[in-house]
């Protein structure tokens, strides 16, 4: 039982988020098996303090909690269904691309973290003493930043 009539929920519903979202997902796979295949044996200096440096990361960012990997997969899972269920009634314009930044790198981290076992992640950019992280990562800060942007702004950020 729909109480929201078809038509007016399909132009509620923002699928630009979602091809962003599909975009980061299959540039940060493509990049990670890179990263597995080419930086197995070494580390790869690129320029100044960046490298490239194969990691796997049971945990969140920065390590945190590396010791439960399923629970930390189990509610990351959880927490990329619920940004994508508010993603979806993001608004035009910067909440578009931040909302889709922050689901395709939470669900490239899911896929990662589904496909390895243990369950982790890969990790490959390192900038100086910064941790290690990877695309979906970098995708996940800048989506936050530029939701948190538009919301000083003064943008709605949800279409409701």
């Amino acid at each position: 039982m729909c109480l929201v009539p078809r038509k007016r929920l399909s132009r509620r519903l923002n699928s630009t988020v979602l091809v962003i979202g599909v975009l980061v997902t299959a540039v940060d796979a493509v990049t990670k098996a890179w990263a597995r295949h080419a930086l197995a044996l070494t580390g790869m200096h690129v320029i100044g303090p960046l490298w490239f440096k194969l990691q796997f990361n049971t945990g969140i960012s920065f390590s945190i909690n590396h010791t439960s990997s399923l629970i930390t997969t189990v509610v990351t899972l959880l927490i990329s269904l619920a940004v994508l269920a508010c993603a979806l009634l993001a608004q035009r314009g910067l909440p578009t691309a931040g909302f889709g930044l922050l689901v395709g790198g939470g669900v490239a981290n899911v896929v990662d973290r589904l496909m390895a076992t243990p369950h982790q992640v890969t990790d490959f950019i390192a900038v100086g003493s910064f941790p290690v992280f990877n695309v979906a990562d970098a995708s996940i800060t800048v989506g936050f930043v530029v939701l948190l942007i538009a919301a000083l702004r003064g943008e709605k950020l949800l279409n409701r």
